[in-house]
């Protein structure tokens, strides 16, 4: 089975990646989310439980110890100060800052009013000091710096006043941000991506494999070719479709059975008033009438028994068999040539084509001997175009009028002005060829030569062709 984009399987597979992916960006965009928010609010907690912890040890600690305390409290996203008036002269508007401040106070178990929390400023990353912010202590408006240097973003500032007077300043940096995709994840995402990759290969050889089948035996179908019901297999869709295609060849069988049948009996029941006709020509005195109605009696004869021997080949089940077309040619023109027929055969490679070869072989007769009693001469060309075989054959008569092109093909059509009623025939040839050449897939074109003459064209699907 062909992996491809214009495949169902290749298409199915596409799909279901990138339904994956975009399911896959969503998870992961949510759990980052999530995880965001989660060390937020760690961050925040943690944050608001570390500066209720430094307020109390320093309420306990003697003030020669302060400094050693507020030293080891801080860190890298944590910085500690003392200062006898506030950082932060008021509380900022915002949900950010009123949370922090509710939690503090509630953590400390004081008042609102002795805590004071500023959101979100900029700062220097090496300014050297977390207290010399703003000469009038007030960052609930945070004025902007003018320094040159690198700068970054602190989470929130916070002013506590503890109980002999000082005020403890907390500037807490910001949150970690979201967890970067490791190995694990990566590895997670293919070994999924394979495991519906998997599936959706199993799924579309799953349903893949009884459409063509079926599209394999809707082709040998209209060569003519005999056709076995095909199982049912695959979802539910394509077994309806199975079954219709099933049900529709039957109904062609059964259809094509009853007119061949019907026509058959027909001209079968002819041969008994053309018969009686010629007894009572019998009765006739010789002279013009009896001779003419005999030669419409001979004609009628000859017509059904070409009409017989046409429905009989039809009726026939030939096998279709893969057959090399260049040695089919070579024999029927070789059979014309031991007739005095001068037909000759281009050398060509070795062309393969699927065929009813007795039903094909009587058509390229029916063709060619047309070809070299009504032009003197033929001339045959067999080349592959494409998935196509073309059959080339052309004389050196006198044509076929563009009106009459397709006229020719009708049964029992004979044209008097370039076909001679001399030379016999029924006028079946043409249409049995055509009738030939149609149910192996392929066509027959006319064409007449600018040098003269008709080229007849005759076009096979190749051997590997549904």
């Amino acid at each position: 089975m062909k992996f491809t984009s214009r495949s169902l399987a290749g298409q199915l597979t596409l799909l279901l990646l990138i339904t994956l992916g975009v399911a896959q960006g969503v998870a992961v965009a949510l759990f980052a989310w999530e995880s965001i928010e989660a060390a937020r609010h760690a961050h925040r907690d943690n944050a608001v439980v570390r500066t209720a912890t430094v307020a109390r040890l320093l309420g306990d600690t003697p003030p020669g110890l302060h400094a050693s305390v507020i030293a080891a409290a801080s860190t890298e996203l944590t910085r500690f100060s003392l200062t006898g008036e506030p950082v932060v002269a008021r509380t900022g508007s915002g949900e950010h800052a009123a949370t922090i401040a509710r939690n503090l106070s509630a953590a400390l178990g004081t008042g609102p009013e002795r805590v004071r929390v500023a959101p979100p400023w900029m700062r220097l990353v090496d300014d050297g000091h977390d207290d010399d912010h703003d000469d009038d202590g007030d960052h609930g408006d945070h004025g902007h710096h003018d320094d040159e240097g690198p700068w970054e973003l602190d989470w929130f500032t916070a002013s506590v006043e503890l109980e002999e007077g000082p005020w403890l300043n907390v500037t807490v940096g910001p949150p970690p941000g979201a967890p970067q995709w490791g190995l694990a994840f990566v590895l997670t995402f293919l070994l999924t991506a394979l495991g519906i990759a998997a599936v959706a290969v199993v799924m579309g050889w799953r349903i893949v494999k009884p459409m063509r089948g079926l599209a394999n035996a809707a082709g040998r179908l209209g060569r003519g070719e005999a056709v076995d019901d095909l199982p049912e297999a695959g979802p539910e869709e394509t077994r309806e479709t199975i079954r219709a295609f099933n049900l529709m060849r039957a109904r062609l069988d059964r259809y094509v059975r009853d007119r061949t049948a019907m026509l058959a009996a027909v001209s079968h029941d002819l041969r008994t008033p053309i018969t009686s006709l010629r007894l009572h020509v019998e009765f006739i005195e010789s002279g013009p009438v009896r001779a003419k109605i005999g030669a419409a009696l001979d004609e009628m004869q000859r017509m059904t028994e070409d009409a017989l021997a046409f429905i009989r080949e039809d009726m026939r089940q030939e096998e279709t068999r893969v057959a090399d077309l260049h040695a089919l040619v070579d024999s029927v023109v070789a059979d014309l040539a031991e007739l005095g027929h001068s037909i000759t055969l281009a050398d060509s490679e070795r062309i393969l084509v699927r065929c009813r070869v007795v039903a094909l072989r009587r058509a390229l007769r029916n063709l060619l001997e047309n070809a070299a009693a009504y032009g003197a001469r033929a001339m045959v060309r067999i080349k592959r175009d494409g998935a196509e075989t073309r059959i080339v054959i052309e004389d050196e008569g006198p044509g076929i009028p563009p009106v009459d092109m397709q006229r020719v093909f009708e049964p029992f059509v004979r044209l008097e002005a370039s076909r001679s009623r001399d030379t016999g025939g029924s006028g079946l040839g043409l249409a049995i060829a055509r009738s030939i050449v149609r149910g192996h897939g392929g066509d027959i074109a006319l064409a007449n030569r600018t040098e003269g003459g008709l080229r007849v064209t005759v076009v096979l699907p190749g051997a590997g062709d549904s």
